[in-house]
């Protein structure tokens, strides 16, 4: 989120829920690490294991914050289309990273309209994109294995001006943490243990 200084957009002292976000903690979240940037440092962790044929299983136990562990507990299960030697049971991983992409802009619109005092009515963000089944397949090794690009709409209706949205829509694509992932070469690091 860019910073924001309070005085622009203090919350009214008679609500601090905005779009179901507790706008005064989300000041207090934002003052607490400009005062000290090792409070905003996370850390995220996935454990995926296979479960036959197409079908894993990612297990998330907690994640830190400001060198904190939180625990969290949750399971994510992901398949393949029968059309891909998949059981259909489970969307796909292709489907789970378009969804991360699409929450993680939608935390931000949220986010940056209640900080603004914009009450959101109806927020939708549809992502496509296209992969090309001869680079995953090996057929082709000039086809990329995974998307050139992807196309997002968002549509948003709330009591904020045109201005304000477009100005909104800007600061999502500027701070987006998965958009930011998606947009941008990440450096992967991998280890392989064969057991």
């Amino acid at each position: 989120m860019p910073a924001l200084r309070e005085a622009e957009v203090a919350p009214s002292s008679s609500s601090t829920i905005v779009n179901g976000i507790n706008v005064t903690d989300l000041f207090a979240l934002i003052e607490g690490v400009k005062r000290d940037a090792s409070t905003g440092t996370t850390s995220w962790r996935v454990t995926t294991t296979w479960g036959g044929q197409t079908h894993s299983r990612s297990q998330v136990e907690a994640f830190r914050i400001g060198g904190q562990r939180v625990p969290r507990r949750f399971s994510i299960d992901i398949d393949e289309p029968r059309e891909l030697g998949g059981g259909d049971v489970f969307a796909n991983p292709q489907e789970h990273l378009l969804a991360a992409l699409n929450a993680c802009m939608t935390v931000g619109y949220v986010a940056q309209c209640a900080v603004r005092g914009i009450t959101i009515e109806k927020l939708e963000i549809e992502t496509e994109g296209d992969i090309d089944l001869r680079g995953f397949l090996g057929i082709d090794p000039a086809v990329p294995p995974g998307y050139e690009n992807l196309r997002y709409v968002v549509r948003i209706k709330g009591n904020g001006s045109q201005e304000e949205f477009a100005e909104i829509h800007r600061a999502v694509m500027a701070t987006s943490p998965n958009f930011h992932n998606v947009s941008q070469r990440i450096a992967l690091q991998p280890t392989l243990v064969v057991e």
